[in-house]
């Protein structure tokens, strides 16, 4: 079960896979290496699903890691009832309503039926240094990175709209990462939980981020191109993960 606890101050790991390119001996491999220690979720989803594979990636992933699963969906049809919870996102950097309401209104019926826990979460996408899949399936411009004061007036209104978490995504495969003043701008301006992905691909450039303010890092290429970082993730200093801190609402 996903706990429900609304700690902005905690600062944790989570991997995100694509189920397009999970590899059951990889995951192995990772979890026989300390995955469990150093991760606190496992993000399952992405922008473009070639092969419906989330189902069985997620039973998958479940019977070789305790961690819980939280859906990262691209889509409607990026349920699974296997998994812990989903990220019920809302992309409020674009004007795009298919991805501001119209996916969600599609979503709503198949994700109230199901045992997931909610997590109603502001998408933002920012600049990464190229156009990611995320851009051009969302058919949205991205977030300018030099324009930190959009995003907080963007997270900003997420909050007053009654979001429970703000996520700053780069996209899978962004050359830069979500830029630190940024961060800085939204975490002062809100009083919501931030996850932060795209193109974190050094332990220099965790701490960095975490620094800035962040309280979740999402880590997917890195993992999927260099296995081993995973060692150099064992001697991270950071808290444990004792303190969740997403904040999630239930459906009845």
């Amino acid at each position: 079960m996903v706990r429900q606890l609304s700690n902005t101050s905690a600062k944790e790991l989570a991997l995100l896979i694509d189920p397009d390119k999970f590899d059951a001996d990889t995951f192995s491999y990772l979890t026989d290496n300390g995955l469990e220690q150093i991760f606190s979720y496992i993000f399952v989803g992405g922008s473009l699903f070639i092969e419906n594979r989330l189902d069985e990636t997620v039973r998958k992933i479940k019977s070789l890691s305790t961690l819980p699963v939280i859906l990262f969906p691209g889509s409607s049809m990026h349920i699974s009832p296997y998994a812990d919870g989903v990220l019920f996102l809302s992309l409020i950097s674009g004007r795009n309503p298919e991805y501001l309401i119209g996916n969600q209104v599609l979503a709503a019926p198949k994700i109230k039926q199901s045992n997931l826990t909610v997590f109603p979460t502001g998408y933002l996408l920012i600049d990464g240094g190229i156009t990611t899949t995320a851009h051009y399936v969302s058919n949205t411009q991205p977030i300018p990175r030099h324009k930190p004061e959009i995003a907080a007036v963007t997270a900003m209104a997420a909050e007053l709209m009654g979001m429970k978490n703000i996520y700053l995504d780069c996209g899978s495969g962004a050359v830069k990462t979500i830029p630190e003043k940024m961060i800085q701008e939204v975490k002062a301006n809100t009083n919501l939980p931030l996850i932060i992905g795209g193109g974190i691909a050094s332990v220099e450039k965790i701490h960095q981020l975490f620094y800035a303010g962040a309280n979740v890092l999402v880590l997917g290429n890195v993992i999927e191109k260099n296995n081993s970082f995973i060692q150099e993730l064992k001697n991270l200093e950071i808290p444990n993960g004792a303190n969740r801190n997403f904040t999630s609402v239930k459906l009845s």
